[in-house]
């Protein structure tokens, strides 16, 4: 009589785990590059928000003022008149989550790391047009505010 014995051996288990670990090696890496496109997705949907909302609020003349935003390289902050004040109650903070930010605002010429534009209250035009730079590690999109208001992504 066969005497059989039941379970797995050494060499199934080391073959199951070299399986496993090229399968991980291969997906790490598109699983890091997909977290990165969506947070870079992220940064530009809350920055496009942020300038509709601020352009909305103002042609809507709440609180008769205009709204604007002023942008860092970490957050956008839509504020209240035509002014950015840093401890003004009424400014409403949109942060940038890593590893995605914002490495550039070209605005009326003027190119640096933060920016500011309000909107007219009549028209909704802004004072500044230009583009607005935002990116990670290896993806950048660009972000224009046309002369109306309107502000589009590359």
């Amino acid at each position: 009589m066969m005497n059989h014995k039941k379970g797995i051996t050494l060499v199934e288990m080391m073959i199951v785990i070299g399986v496993l670990g090229i399968l991980f090696l291969v997906g790490l890496p598109q699983f890091s590059k997909m977290r990165e496109n969506q947070a870079l997705k992220n940064a530009v949907s809350d920055v496009l928000s942020s300038i509709n909302k601020a352009q909305s609020e103002t042609l809507a003349s709440i609180g008769s003022s205009s709204y604007g935003v002023h942008l860092q390289s970490d957050k956008v902050i839509i504020f209240k008149g035509t002014v950015f004040s840093t401890g003004d109650p009424n400014n409403e903070t949109i942060n940038i989550a890593a590893p995605a930010n914002i490495s550039n605002v070209t605005l009326a010429g003027v190119s640096g790391s933060t920016g500011n534009v309000y909107f007219n209250r009549l028209s909704g035009a802004p004072n500044k047009t230009g583009t607005i730079t935002v990116s990670t590690a290896s993806l950048t999109r660009i972000i224009t505010i046309s002369a109306t208001g309107l502000a589009s992504v590359n």
